[in-house]
């Protein structure tokens, strides 16, 4: 199991990875690039077409976030209940942070009785595997998929 810089899923997704019932952490990434906070119940109201749109869609350039930024708000508008909200301060950009490993993958590599990567490693990782990784350490249901993550970046 490997990491693959062009698949839309990871291998610890792939439950989903058909119905995109959850959202995938590639477009995790570009919310929080966009600075939308975006629930589950939010993006389970996207008809699939769209869920599948919003994975495709660019999102690395400042023109390509502020565009995938005023799509996310037009299709909340339309499609849900609730308003849009935006990410409070967002500290969750550790994953950018290549100086060293963030507190929260060297503790739930602890919890979960792993070895962390190491700062040369954290500092060759992709950075949405470093994204993921950050993600999976601070979620309070999904940290089930931490262990997984480091085994399909071949890190443990």
């Amino acid at each position: 199991m490997s990491f693959d810089p062009h698949s839309d899923f990871f291998a610890f997704e792939q439950d989903f990875a058909g119905t995109l019932r959850c959202i995938p952490m590639r477009v995790r990434l570009k919310l929080d690039c966009c600075g939308i906070k975006l629930s589950l119940r939010q993006w389970s109201q996207f008809p699939p077409q769209t869920r599948r749109d919003l994975l495709n869609q660019p999102c690395e350039t400042a023109p390509d976030q502020a565009a995938y930024h005023d799509r996310l708000l037009a299709l909340i508008a339309a499609h849900c209940d609730e308003p849009p909200k935006a990410l409070a301060s967002n500290d969750d950009l550790l994953w950018r942070d290549t100086s060293s490993v963030p507190d929260c993958v060297l503790a739930q590599a602890l919890r979960d009785d792993v070895q962390p990567p190491s700062l040369t490693v954290w500092q060759t990782l992709d950075p949405l595997q470093r994204f993921v990784l950050v993600k999976l350490a601070r979620s309070r249901h999904e940290n089930e998929n931490f262990v997984p993550a480091l085994q399909e970046f071949d890190l443990i």
